[in-house]
């Protein structure tokens, strides 16, 4: 069992996890400027970025470049500087560090190695977005972003479906589309909440459930960082979403959300475990 006591560290080399604004510079906090500003070296996920933030407010500190694509060469770097007493400060473009951004291996090497890491409270999209979705209150699961890889996500998808607390994910506004029409694929029309732009001028906010929000993603154009908070399963959420639907509705379902009736026929035997051939001839009334 490691100890780490903080009020023993003055002399030693720290790893501090800065959170920075996810939109209002408002929300950085004053230890994060103190802290940035008494360190010896920032690594930062995008430089130019933070060397705005910087100049906002006024930290003059060294900066390096720290992100998903360095290699272990740089790590191996920072770490010896580490040991060496350096004060370093981790922080990504926006956010917390290390929620669904950079820093684990770093953080985690520090941890092996007996390094001190110091993390501060501060500005976080998921936490916003749940406190302010209606369905929080409770346990929650933070998954962050979806693989881009269809059989990941569907995989995925799969595994969560009956997790019984709100589950929130992040998503880019080119993806928050199929993202969207994936969800409500797998796990039916549950109550979700969408939030974009949190903090930002444009704040704004979609509450109700993934049939409807689906609807209106295919007509609107979503710009912005998106977060989509999502109810937990329930013993009627995680069943079958469709029983209330002939495999004529069911199919019809599948098409008014985009899918080619072929597609949507083979989606519906699917779910509903009946031959294809046998919904082909259902839903074109071939049964007679």
């Amino acid at each position: 069992m490691k100890r780490q006591k903080n009020s023993q560290l003055e002399r030693d080399g720290i790893l501090y996890l800065v959170p920075t604004p996810i939109g209002n510079l408002e929300d950085m906090t004053f230890r994060g400027i103190r802290t940035l500003k008494e360190v010896d070296l920032i690594i930062a996920e995008d430089t130019r970025h933070t060397r705005k933030l910087c100049s906002h407010f006024d930290i003059s500190t060294p900066l390096d470049s720290y992100h998903e694509h360095s290699s272990e060469e740089k790590e191996e770097k920072i770490i010896q500087l580490l040991r060496n007493g350096t004060k370093i400060a981790l922080v990504s473009d926006a956010g917390m560090p290390l929620i669904s951004d950079p820093g684990k291996d770093l953080v985690k090497k520090c941890v092996e190695k007996d390094i001190p890491v110091i993390p501060l409270p501060g500005a976080n999209a998921a936490i916003t977005a749940l406190a302010g979705s209606g369905l929080g209150g409770g346990g929650f699961y933070f998954h962050g972003f979806l693989s881009r890889k269809k059989t990941d996500r569907k995989k995925k998808l799969e595994q969560l479906k009956t997790i019984s607390v709100p589950v929130i994910f992040y998503e880019s506004p080119y993806r928050i589309k199929q993202t969207v029409a994936d969800v409500a694929s797998e796990w039916g029309d549950r109550p979700v909440v969408f939030a974009r732009e949190l903090t930002k001028k444009f704040e704004e906010w979609y509450r109700g459930t993934l049939f409807e929000l689906q609807d209106i993603l295919q007509i609107e154009e979503i710009k912005g960082e998106c977060c989509l908070i999502i109810e937990g399963g329930t013993e009627s959420a995680t069943g079958d979403w469709w029983e209330k639907f002939t495999v004529q509705e069911h199919v019809s379902h599948h098409i008014q959300q985009g899918m080619k009736s072929k597609d949507a026929i083979k989606q519906t035997a699917k779910e509903r475990n009946m031959p294809k051939r046998e919904v082909y001839h259902i839903y074109h009334d071939l049964t007679k």
